[in-house]
């Protein structure tokens, strides 16, 4: 999996669409398509306010420690399903 379609879940996740996450990120809808897409590259600080937008710390901080994505996304999307139906 590749790191645009990580940043798209992440989006999706949180229920918003590309021009919602656009107008918070002060971004355009196609910037953000791009990034989707993996034809940009992200810089920290988006990165970072990507992550705080879609509150999906837990992503950044698997990301970071290399974790790969299809990985990541199945044991976080597993530990969120056990905390809705068992929290």
């Amino acid at each position: 999996m590749k790191f645009g379609s990580i940043l798209q879940a992440c989006r999706e996740r949180a229920g918003f669409s590309q021009e919602e996450l656009a107008e918070k990120l002060n971004r355009t809808q196609s910037c953000i398509s791009k990034f989707e897409k993996d034809k940009r590259i992200p810089d920290m600080a988006t990165f970072m306010q990507w992550v705080q937008a879609t509150q999906t710390q837990e992503v950044a901080v698997a990301f970071l420690c290399g974790m790969d994505g299809i990985s990541m996304l199945k044991d976080i999307f597993q530990l969120i399903n056990g905390f809705i139906f068992f929290g």
